[in-house]
């Protein structure tokens, strides 16, 4: 973590994401009556490896494999031109095409519903979706747009200067998430 960043407590060890993960994975499958059309976006970039492991999990329940994309939505952000340095433009994969599918974008932590508008944007230019659905390892509140998941590994109310930080071994080396704190000198 940063240095200007003092952890208060883990809020998610690995067992408890895996339990998200899996209780996610079911409802995804319950709630679209199975996996017919459906693909897994994931948004750069802790979102990819969290689609990952869910359609992982779905091929556990299932017997299915579940197409999985990686959006980068760098270039859909409001905030771009007020940003200091130079966007790094990463690419977007999808699995084939999105007319018509049921498409589950994955992310770690909803805050404002910012990067889920600039993702729906990007998605939108892609195709035209059957549907589109959310889910998120944590739903920490703080909304400035009328966005909310299908699918939450867990509720957070947060203060505005707290800040969760999800670790994942894919990238941070260990599975966690922690509720830290912004330290003002």
């Amino acid at each position: 973590m940063e240095e200007n960043i003092q952890e208060k407590s883990v809020l998610m060890d690995e067992q408890a994401i895996r339990r998200a993960i899996t209780r996610i994975s079911h409802e995804i499958v319950e709630k679209n009556k199975g996996t017919d059309d459906l693909i897994l976006v994931g948004i750069r970039t802790r979102g990819v490896p969290l689609a990952g492991r869910i359609a992982e999990m779905i091929r556990t329940i299932e017997g299915k494999d579940i197409p999985v994309g990686v959006l980068d939505i760098t270039l859909y952000r409001d905030d771009i031109s007020s940003r200091l340095t130079r966007p790094v433009v990463h690419n977007t994969e999808l699995p084939g095409d999105v007319n018509g599918k049921n498409i589950i974008l994955i992310d770690d932590v909803l805050y404002t519903g910012r990067t889920i508008r600039a993702a729906l944007d990007a998605l939108i230019d892609m195709g035209r979706p059957k549907r589109i659905q959310l889910a998120v390892l944590v739903d920490r509140g703080h909304r400035e747009l009328p966005i909310r998941a299908d699918y939450v590994g867990k509720n957070v109310p947060t203060a505005q200067r707290e800040i969760i930080c999800v670790e994942l071994a894919e990238s941070d080396k260990k599975d966690q998430v922690v509720i830290a704190e912004r330290i003002f000198d």
